[in-house]
């Protein structure tokens, strides 16, 4: 896979069956629609190329909130990756793959 330089760093995020949770912050210059554009982008032809899956993988649009507080992090990062606990999907998030945090 080519090397892009990254838009956003990443906190923490949970891939769940059907969406994404990811915690980020965007490097200096870049835009939340960027960085979401270019996950996307680079997800879906890594898909395509990997699993011959052919069509759409993700929707259009995206939902986001801001995080105002610093400090707040560590126990979003904590509520991210909760997830799969609060879906049912595992009884510990340690038999859960998908995930990772900074904090954590």
């Amino acid at each position: 896979m080519r090397q892009v330089e990254p838009t956003a760093a990443t906190l923490s995020y949970v891939v769940m069956p059907d969406h994404l949770h990811w915690l980020m912050c965007l490097r200096e210059g870049s835009t939340l629609s960027g960085a979401v554009q270019k996950l996307k982008s680079l997800t879906t032809r890594e898909l395509h190329r990997r699993c011959e899956w052919q069509g759409a993988i993700w929707q259009a649009g995206f939902y986001d909130r801001a995080i105002r507080r610093e400090d707040d992090l560590p126990a979003i990062a904590r509520y991210i990756v909760a997830n799969p606990l609060r879906a049912g999907l595992v009884r510990s998030i340690r038999d859960y793959p998908l995930w990772d945090a900074a904090w954590l």
